[in-house]
C-alpha cells in the first residue's frame, strides 16, 4: 500500500487540496453501512459531482443546499463543492414547513441535494427553485454517485481525468454556510471558508491525535459543525477512515462501534447520556474506542461512560464561528470548560458596561454564590480575525464583534485560577441537545393557540447540559389553560420544530413587561419553575403529556441537578 500523505506535518491551504492529497491513496476512506470505499475512490466521486455542479452552475452565488441524513452521498457532494470552488449550505432537516424554505431561499442556494424523505419535506413549499435544480440522490434520473447499498466502482481516473472538473480554488473560497441562531429570529448562516477549515482539519488532527489507522465514527449530523470541523476534516488530513450512521442512535450505538471498529467518534450535548440510558452489559468495555471528543456532556456523564465503555472523552469550547475557544486540559476542575488558548485574552464581561465581572465564589457543597454579579457573557479581547462573518447579516456580524472584541453571545463565569464555566444562553438563545435556536419562531407558532393573549419562550438550564425550552403564556380574558388541548395544539403545528416544543409551561395572570411594553424575559428565566404561578410540565422528556408541577417534582427536579454537577445553575 502507498504511504500516504499527511497534511498535518504539510499543512494545505485549501480542503480541495486536502483531497486531491488523497486522489492516489488506497486505503480506506469512507464506511457505510455494508459499503466501503478507498480514499481514492471518495475523491473521484467527489469530482464527479465537481462536474455536476459545475454543469448545472448558474450566475450567482455557487450555493448547493445539502438536506441528507448521514448518507455518503452529503460527503461526496462536499468533497465535490471544495473541488470545484462551491458551497454547501447544511440544511437542517429537522426544521419545518415556511422556516425550512426561508433557510434555503436565504442562502440563495442553486441547487439542493436531496433524497425522498427531504423531498418529502420541501413538497409545496415556496423554495425559488425550479423542479430540475432539487436534484435526488436516490433517483437514477437525477443522482450523481453510487447509491447507498450499491456496489458501484468510482472509476480509476484521478479528479481531472476523463472530463472531470476540478477548478482552481483560494483559501478565500467559501465552502460552507452552517446555520445556527442569534438572538433574532431567524437562523444565521456561519462563513467557513476552504483555508479555514484546512486549517481546523490540521490543529485538529494533530493536537487531538488523529491517525491514518484510525476508524472516526461520526454520529452527528453532517449539517453540524461539529461532524465536519471535528471529524470529517481532520480525518480527510491524516487520511483516516470516516465511518457513517445515518442517524444518531443511542441503541445502536455500541453495535456500530464494533461493526465499523472504530477508534474515535464525536458526540454534542446529551448524546452521551441518552448511550448511558440504554442497558448495560456486562462486555461494554470490549470495543476498540481509543477517545472521543465533545461539548457539553456533564461530568457525571462523562465519567460514567469512560468507567462503563473504557474510553478517553476529551471536551472543547468553541463554535462554528470560531471567535473563542477553551481547551480542557488534565488540570481542569469537573465540570469546567477550560482554559483559553495561549495568546488569547478571553474573560468574562457585562455586555452594557464592557466590565469585568468578579470571579465566582462558591459553598462547599460548589453552589454558586455571587452568579447575579459573577455570570456574563464570554468575550475574547484579544482577536476576531478567525470569525469570518454571517452570510448576508451585518447586523449579526456587529453583534459579534465590535470594538474590536468578538462577543460569543454565551453566558459563563471564571473560578478564582481562572477556569471558565459554561452558564447558558442570552434570554433569547436556546441550546438543546446541542442544536442552537431562537425563542422567537417559537413564539410565533405558540401565539396561534386561540386561548393566549401573549407567549414568552426562553432557555432555562437542563440538569445534564444545555437548555430546555420553556414558555410564559398569559390567558385572554374568561379561558382557561387546558394541559391536554395545549399538548394537542403543538403537535398539530407542521412547522415546529423536532426539538421546539416546551417542557415547562408558565401561566400568568399578565406576562412582565419593560417600561416600552415589551415583554421582558430576565426575570421569567430567573425564576424558571419556581415561584407561585402554575406551572406545567412534561415529566418523562420522551413523552407530550403537561402535568401541573408539584413541589415534590421540583424537589426531585432539584436532586437531578445535584446529581449531575449542575447545582449552581437551579433558579433561585
Amino acid at each position: 500500500m502507498p504511504a500516504r500523505p499527511n497534511s498535518t506535518t504539510d499543512p494545505a491551504g485549501t480542503v480541495a487540496e486536502l483531497l486531491l492529497a488523497r486522489a492516489e491513496d488506497e486505503g480506506p476512506g469512507l464506511i457505510f453501512e455494508e459499503r466501503s470505499w478507498r480514499w481514492r475512490e471518495v475523491v473521484a466521486e467527489s469530482a464527479r459531482c465537481a462536474a455536476r455542479a459545475t454543469t448545472l452552475r448558474r450566475a450567482g452565488p455557487f450555493h448547493i443546499g445539502v438536506l441528507l441524513e448521514n448518507v455518503p452521498e452529503y460527503l461526496f457532494w462536499l468533497g465535490g463543492a471544495a473541488l470545484s470552488g462551491a458551497t454547501v449550505v447544511g440544511i437542517n432537516p429537522t426544521r419545518r414547513g415556511a422556516e425550512l424554505a426561508r433557510d434555503i431561499r436565504f442562502a440563495d442556494c442553486q441547487l439542493v441535494v436531496t433524497d425522498a424523505n427531504g423531498s418529502a419535506l420541501l413538497d409545496g413549499l415556496d423554495l425559488g427553485l425550479a423542479a430540475d435544480r432539487i436534484l435526488r440522490v436516490d433517483s437514477p434520473s437525477t443522482g450523481d454517485g453510487p447509491q447507498a447499498g450499491e456496489n458501484q466502482s468510482a472509476g480509476d481516473s484521478p479528479p481531472g481525468g476523463d472530463g472531470a472538473v476540478v477548478e482552481t480554488v483560494s483559501p478565500s473560497d467559501l465552502l460552507l454556510l452552517l446555520f445556527t441562531s442569534g438572538t433574532t429570529g431567524n437562523p444565521k448562516a456561519v462563513r467557513c471558508t476552504q483555508g479555514r477549515l484546512a486549517s481546523i482539519a490540521g490543529r485538529a488532527a494533530a493536537g487531538y491525535g488523529f491517525r491514518g489507522e484510525d476508524i472516526c465514527y461520526c454520529p452527528m449530523p453532517l449539517f453540524h459543525g461539529n461532524a465536519i470541523m471535528a471529524l470529517w476534516a481532520p480525518a480527510l488530513s491524516v487520511g483516516a477512515t470516516v465511518a457513517l450512521t445515518r442517524r444518531f442512535s443511542a441503541s445502536g450505538f455500541l453495535a456500530d462501534v464494533r461493526r465499523f471498529g472504530a477508534t474515535r467518534f464525536t458526540y454534542v450535548g446529551k448524546a452521551l447520556a441518552y448511550v448511558l440510558a440504554t442497558a448495560e452489559a456486562a462486555d461494554d468495555a470490549e470495543n476498540s474506542l481509543r477517545e472521543g471528543f465533545g461539548t457539553e456532556a456533564s461530568s457525571p456523564d462523562r465519567a460514567a461512560f469512560e468507567r462503563r465503555f473504557g474510553c478517553r472523552l476529551v471536551e472543547g469550547y468553541g463554535s462554528s464561528e470560531g471567535g473563542a475557544v477553551l481547551n480542557v486540559t488534565p488540570q481542569t476542575p469537573v465540570g469546567s470548560l477550560g482554559l483559553p488558548v495561549p495568546g488569547d485574552d478571553i474573560v468574562i464581561c457585562r455586555p452594557q458596561t464592557k466590565s469585568e465581572c468578579p470571579p465566582a465564589r462558591f459553598d462547599e457543597a460548589g453552589r454558586l454564590l455571587n452568579a447575579d454579579e459573577a455570570i456574563g457573557e464570554i468575550v475574547n479581547r484579544g482577536s476576531a480575525r478567525s470569525f469570518e462573518g454571517y452570510y448576508e447579516n451585518p447586523e449579526g456580524d456587529a453583534e459579534r464583534v465590535h470594538d474590536g472584541w468578538y462577543w460569543t453571545g454565551d453566558l459563563g463565569y471564571r473560578d478564582g485560577d481562572g477556569y471558565f464555566y459554561f452558564a447558558g444562553r442570552g434570554d433569547d438563545w436556546l441550546r438543546v441537545d446541542s442544536e442552537n435556536f431562537a425563542a422567537a419562531p417559537i413564539e410565533r407558532i405558540v401565539e396561534r393557540h386561540p386561548d393566549l393573549a401573549a407567549v414568552a419562550v426562553y432557555a432555562v438550564p437542563d440538569p445534564r447540559s444545555g437548555d430546555e425550552v420553556m414558555a410564559a403564556v398569559e390567558l385572554k380574558s374568561g379561558t382557561g389553560f387546558d394541559p391536554v388541548r395545549f399538548a394537542e395544539f403543538l403537535a398539530e403545528q407542521p412547522d415546529l420544530g423536532t426539538k421546539w416544543s416546551p417542557r415547562f409551561v408558565r401561566v400568568m395572570a399578565e406576562l412582565p413587561l419593560t417600561a416600552t411594553g415589551k415583554i421582558t424575559k430576565g426575570s421569567l428565566r430567573r425564576t424558571a419553575w419556581q415561584g407561585d404561578d402554575p406551572v406545567f410540565w412534561i415529566p418523562d422528556r420522551t413523552g407530550s403529556r403537561y402535568v401541573a408541577m408539584t413541589g415534590a417534582d421540583r424537589e426531585r427536579l432539584r436532586e437531578e441537578f445535584d446529581r449531575y454537577g449542575r447545582s449552581g445553575l437551579i433558579p433561585h
